[in-house]
């Protein structure tokens, strides 16, 4: 029988680290930028799209309690929808989702190295850097499952502090009519305000990652659904101080005129240059924690496809390394789709063809879109009876599809949203050509 190889602890900080990296520090100007400075709508999109994440967490645990079979999303996909929508799943998270985000998370740990050596760096450096990072965490967490781990609840700890510290003093001594005064209703009567959203669910996004090892969980029917449902409550409590105390603290104008550099500049003021390298190393390993919980999930997708047939190779992606208990051959394949998304992050960064975004954002709002296919089986089952209680059979389900609804109707504001639709569809319909393929064969 296959060791179970995490915890309570770990399921909870690799949801909490994995979501609370990057996103929050350097999309606090893309989300103002959107919201046109106003502040209180940047909490509102907060809220809406913790709507999504905390009552689709809720939702996916009905599924999560109900099996171990390795593949989270996947599995759930497999056993209650079918084997053509389980290959969509797959293909879209190990070919698009989870790479993406690793690139982008990556990327922006090697832009705040730079910075904390006060190395001025080029696009192409920080790119280079991040790709190094990238290999590290990976071959961490084939080495050894356990430091992986390890390494992911320490980090998720340290990642609190900066959050924590920006949020107290921000709100202690910061302005809090940046906040009162642009409270408006007026400023909501127009949709544009909710391509924030695009910002937002990347900051949000990541949650589900747990599930890819949820069949190394200790306990997993038990402990992930609590996992999946601690964790997010808590991201929305901190995400939102931190936003408000940052945004009172230096103000929407200089936040969005700095960029990524807010940051850095905030610490400094607050803290004098040794406090803020000290802030600075917190944020780092904050977005490397991140990505060591992306490196940790990613390894095992290949090899839970390969186990049902829809991937190509199966012989060699469903290979199991006993003596690292890890789908070494898995992972690998998994670091060279993440290594192509960084070479494609870059080239979308050096020729602007991605305005006020990244490549992290292409497969958000249909991520969101598709979580609705694994609702409505919530839905089924509690019709069936399977589910008690007409809040975790019905309203939850419901909840966890408006926040999907609205995520989708602030994607849309983007102009950029055809183009991301389209190459979603290329994922998707490339996994059904390859499992109808397969099944000929059979």
């Amino acid at each position: 029988m296959k060791e179970k190889k995490y915890g309570l602890f770990t399921a909870i900080t690799m949801i909490v680290g994995i979501v609370i990296g990057s996103g929050i520090f350097f999309k606090s100007d893309n989300i103002l930028i959107f919201t046109g400075g106003n502040v209180f709508l940047g909490v509102v999109v907060f809220c809406f799209a913790a709507t999504a994440i905390v009552f689709g967490s809720l939702t996916i645990s009905e599924l999560a309690s109900r099996t171990d079979k390795a593949g989270g999303l996947i599995a759930y996909a497999d056993e209650f929808c079918s084997p053509r929508v389980a290959c969509a799943f797959g293909w879209f998270q190990a070919l698009a989702t989870f790479p993406t985000l690793a690139a982008v998370v990556a990327w922006v740990g090697g832009f705040y190295t730079f910075t904390l050596f006060g190395i001025e760096s080029t696009l192409l450096q920080q790119v280079l850097l991040g790709g190094g990072y990238i290999i590290f965490f990976y071959l961490l967490n084939l080495l050894s499952a356990k430091l992986g781990g390890y390494f992911q609840n320490a980090s998720t700890i340290i990642k609190m502090i900066p959050l924590i510290l920006f949020a107290v003093v921000g709100l202690i001594y910061g302005d809090p009519q940046v906040f009162t005064s642009s409270v408006s209703l007026e400023a909501m009567q127009t949709a544009s305000w909710t391509a924030a959203i695009g910002p937002v669910a990347f900051a949000f996004d990541g949650w589900v990652v747990s599930t890819s090892i949820s069949h190394e969980i200790k306990d997993a029917k038990r402990n992930l659904p609590v996992a999946l449902v601690f964790a997010p409550i808590c991201i929305l409590a901190a995400y939102v101080l931190y936003f408000v105390g940052l945004s009172n603290l230096l103000g929407p104008d200089q936040i969005m005129a700095m960029g990524d550099s807010h940051v850095d500049y905030a610490a400094n003021m607050l803290f004098g240059a040794a406090g803020a390298k000290i802030v600075l190393v917190f944020i780092i390993i904050s977005v490397l924690g991140t990505v060591n919980g992306l490196a940790l999930g990613s390894i095992r997708l290949p090899y839970s496809l390969a186990l049902r047939d829809m991937f190509p190779g199966k012989a060699f992606a469903s290979k199991m390394n006993e003596k690292l208990s890890v789908p070494v051959n898995s992972g690998i394949i998994s670091l060279g789709i993440t290594l192509i998304w960084m070479f494609i992050h870059y080239i979308t960064q050096e020729y602007s063809l991605l305005y006020n975004t990244d490549v992290s954002e292409i497969t958000i709002v249909v991520s969101y879109l598709s979580y609705v296919v694994l609702y409505y089986q919530v839905f089924r089952l509690a019709r069936a009876g399977k589910v008690e209680g007409v809040f975790r059979g019905y309203v939850f389900p419901a909840l966890a599809t408006l926040g999907s609804a609205f995520i989708l109707m602030g994607g849309m504001q983007n102009p950029q949203f055809p183009i991301y639709l389209v190459i979603c569809a290329l994922f998707i319909v490339a996994s059904q050509i390859y499992f109808t393929q397969t099944q000929r064969k059979k």
